[in-house]
């Protein structure tokens, strides 16, 4: 089965408001230093002395793309790793401001000036700067609001399964997007590779080790693989369908349906929160069982009927001691 769904309500909203707040930083950080980059040299102070001096200084291609890489790194690390709801949308508005204004005082600093160690002094445009990424942080944190209180526990429905019978259920869910997402961090990072040999002189392992990961990670929560049989639950995730998690249907305590969105969640991907572990691909109807006493969900189409044959399965094995 291949789900399709789409975000609605408040899920779509906070969906476009992140990726709006994303691209929006991500043009600021590309385009300030290239429209500007007649008014100064080929390269640009990019570290100052306790004395307000320049002593370092990158190439214009680093000076946009190493800040561009960090952007996509915390985009990633918000999307993917656990955060609270409040603190991750904190530390986006934060970190972007941030970034936007650090970027635009050492474009500021290194214009109209032939060599980088005539740039001026950048110290009142970075306390600026972390001023203002304080506040916008912490008005993200208050208009982020509480966190999705987790759910209450419950059975779930059961199958007949006649005496003598097998039954196997299986279902398939992909992110087109996050294939994209994949695809884009995987480019950057061979394009960092081939600048990299080029010109053995820049070293370029900070952009090359963290796309790569980040290529990587979303490209194994980009889809997954739910078989449910008479040994139990296995989740295969990527194209790859590796890795695998599996649950033996012994352990499995309930199994349910529930319907599920990012804002809940906390985003996209493998998703850890309030209400357990959650494989996230897309919103709506999502299998939940619990295990072990922790809960995982899956988005899936169908979730109900492997949901009754999971709670058939596990109660037709003895409890383990």
């Amino acid at each position: 089965m291949k789900d399709r769904g789409g975000l609605t309500g408040s899920s779509r909203g906070a969906a476009w408001g992140t990726a709006a707040w994303a691209a929006g930083i991500l043009a600021l950080l590309v385009a300030l230093p290239l429209a500007a980059r007649r008014g100064f040299g080929d390269r640009l102070a990019t570290h100052w002395n306790a004395f307000g001096d320049p002593d370092g200084s990158l190439p214009l291609w680093a000076v946009v793309l190493v800040p561009t890489a960090i952007w996509i790194v915390l985009i990633g690390a918000a999307v993917f790793w656990r955060a609270a709801r409040r603190w991750r949308g904190a530390a986006l508005v934060s970190c972007g401001v941030l970034l936007a204004g650090e970027q635009a005082s050492i474009v500021r600093a290194n214009l109209h000036h032939a060599h980088w160690r005539d740039a001026d002094s950048v110290t009142v445009g970075a306390v600026a700067a972390v001023v203002a990424a304080a506040a916008a942080g912490l008005v993200g944190m208050l208009a982020s609001g509480r966190p999705a209180s987790p759910a209450s526990p419950g059975q779930g429905p059961r199958m007949d399964i006649p005496a003598g019978e097998r039954r196997v259920w299986l279902a398939r869910t992909e992110n087109p997007w996050l294939y994209v997402l994949a695809a884009v961090a995987g480019i950057v990072a061979l394009a960092a590779l081939l600048v990299g040999l080029g010109d053995p002189a820049e070293p370029m392992w900070l952009l090359i080790v963290p796309f790569t990961f980040v290529s990587m990670a979303v490209l194994a929560c980009s889809s997954v693989r739910v078989r449910v049989a008479e040994r139990g639950m296995d989740v295969a995730f990527g194209p790859l369908g590796w890795p695998v998690r599996h649950w033996d249907a012994a352990d499995i305590e309930w199994a349910r349906a529930e319907h599920r969105t990012p804002t809940q969640v906390g985003g996209w991907g493998y998703r850890l929160s309030d209400l357990g572990t959650t494989v996230m691909l897309r919103s709506g109807e999502c299998l939940v069982i619990r295990a072990g006493g922790k809960d995982f969900a899956v988005s899936v189409d169908d979730a109900e009927r492997a949901a009754a044959l999971l709670n058939s399965l596990a109660g037709a094995h003895p409890e383990r001691p």
